[in-house]
């Protein structure tokens, strides 16, 4: 079986170490020209961009004719493929990877909707690719994924609203008000439908990061060993109050912190900070 996921994927160099995954990218449009995030373009330069942009940046997920390319070129070594994404609340991947996996009929593709994003969508395919490593069977494989998702939470903050709301990932009324009030929200990716919940919010950013701190507090014993790993949009300051809060609070086992996918930072812009958990009791050992 053969793993393939998009560049909504957050994961660590460390974490793929002799794992073998196969990426589709998302695309970024800035001022007329497009970039494959993930490939083309670093998170350095494209915040860099972003900042000069005369318009806010586009993104758009990968064609049902770029999946049905990769799927007919891997069935030529294995047909099996399992095809992991970002949520289909936030992002149409999925529904493009369903359309290519029809148009090739000497592929077997399953596709997972994850429903969610960054380096909790990257915990899903470190799994699978783990598991096929190991050499266990597809029905093993989504269970183990399925686990992956029930045990597996993601909050974040972020500094700025404007892109979120331009990207139609909340409500413009909403986050119209927020911006106005400079209040900043903590955001959850809820798992039924896999889109953006509110949780809480904060006057200042560092307020937001400790209660989001809080938040996992408050839904775990003190000294719970937990599975976790921090995401920032070029806010390594804000990562590392994150990290020392969880640190007085959990047994942690911390993989390593990371910046998100320029094709999602075009939705925050500078300044975001996020935490992905599960309690090592829950996770999935493969």
């Amino acid at each position: 079986m053969q793993i393939v996921t998009d560049y909504a994927a957050d994961i660590s160099p460390e974490q793929l170490d002799g794992l073998e995954v196969h990426y589709l990218p998302l695309m970024i449009t800035i001022d007329g020209k497009t970039y494959r995030s993930g490939v083309d373009i670093t998170h350095e330069e494209f915040y860099e961009l972003q900042a000069k942009a005369k318009q806010i940046p586009t993104t758009s997920q990968p064609s049902p004719g770029d999946f049905a390319e990769l799927y007919r070129s891997l069935a030529k070594k294995d047909p099996d493929i399992l095809s992991i994404h970002i949520s289909s609340g936030l992002s149409g991947t999925v529904n493009a990877a369903r359309i290519g996996a029809n148009a090739v009929s000497e592929a077997n593709v399953e596709i997972y909707d994850t429903k969610t994003l960054s380096g909790a969508l990257g915990w899903h395919v470190e799994v699978a690719a783990k598991a096929v490593r190991a050499g266990l069977d597809k029905s093993r494989i989504l269970s183990l994924l399925r686990q992956v998702t029930e045990a597996t939470e993601t909050f974040f903050t972020l500094s700025t609203l404007k892109y979120l709301i331009h990207g139609g990932r909340i409500s413009h009324l909403k986050g119209l008000l927020a911006s106005v009030l400079n209040i900043k929200p903590i955001i959850h990716v809820e798992k039924v439908n896999g889109t953006y919940a509110t949780r809480g919010q904060a006057r200042t950013i560092n307020r937001a990061i400790d209660e989001m701190a809080d938040i996992l507090e408050s839904a775990h014993s003190p000294g719970t060993a937990m599975r976790l790993q921090i995401y920032h949009s070029q806010f390594p300051e804000g990562a590392a109050r994150l990290k020392e809060k969880l640190d007085k609070a959990f047994q942690c086992n911390w993989l390593p912190e990371g910046q998100i996918a320029p094709v999602l930072g075009a939705h925050t812009g500078r300044g975001l900070v996020g935490i992905i958990s599960a309690p090592e009791a829950l996770f999935p050992k493969v």
